[in-house]
């Protein structure tokens, strides 16, 4: 049984992490989401469900206009042969969201850690960062450094690393 976004806040809480939680109108698009910047502060990202050829999982998060090469983000993220978009029942699965509420805080879901976190530097450079709790019709917005905390405490170990070509030009 997947979590619900109350016991996510629950978690978040228990871990001393703040965020803040927002109401809207079900999103399922970056598109759709960019009606809601001027309510909410900080990087708006989007979250590419992603698998190898031999069937690794992969969650890539960066900010919502970042430019990800994916015929080539395998050579960054140490994927074998070029990434596919994984299919809805295996990120029903794995991180217990339906597609257009995919998240990093989906790993929560994720208790045999068979997702690899992959966080773009370019986002991990800004103060706060904006995901779905889980569900499309909020958004939670969390400190870059405390996301990587939920991240850790789930059991996963996250990768910041460059795979967007705004980070790639950072570097």
């Amino acid at each position: 049984m997947a979590v619900t976004p109350d016991a996510l806040f629950a978690f978040l809480a228990e871990l001393g992490i703040e965020t803040k939680t927002i109401e809207h109108p079900p999103l399922f698009t970056v598109e759709e989401s960019q009606s809601l910047r001027g309510e909410i502060p900080g990087a708006h990202c989007k979250n590419l469900f992603v698998k190898d050829k031999k069937g690794r999982v992969f969650l890539i998060v960066a900010e919502e206009e970042a430019t990800i090469d994916l015929k080539q983000v395998h050579t960054i993220i140490g994927g074998s042969g070029r990434v596919s978009f994984g299919k809805a029942d295996l990120l029903g699965e794995l991180l217990g969201v339906e597609p257009g509420s995919v998240t990093p805080f989906g790993v929560i879901n994720d208790t045999e850690q068979r997702v690899s976190v992959v966080l773009d530097a370019a986002m991990m450079a800004e103060p706060v960062v904006n995901y779905h709790p889980l569900i499309n019709t909020m958004t939670t917005t969390i400190a870059s450094g405390d996301l990587v905390k939920f991240i850790q405490a789930t059991g996963h170990e996250p990768q910041i690393l460059a795979v967007s070509a705004e980070s790639q030009a950072m570097a």
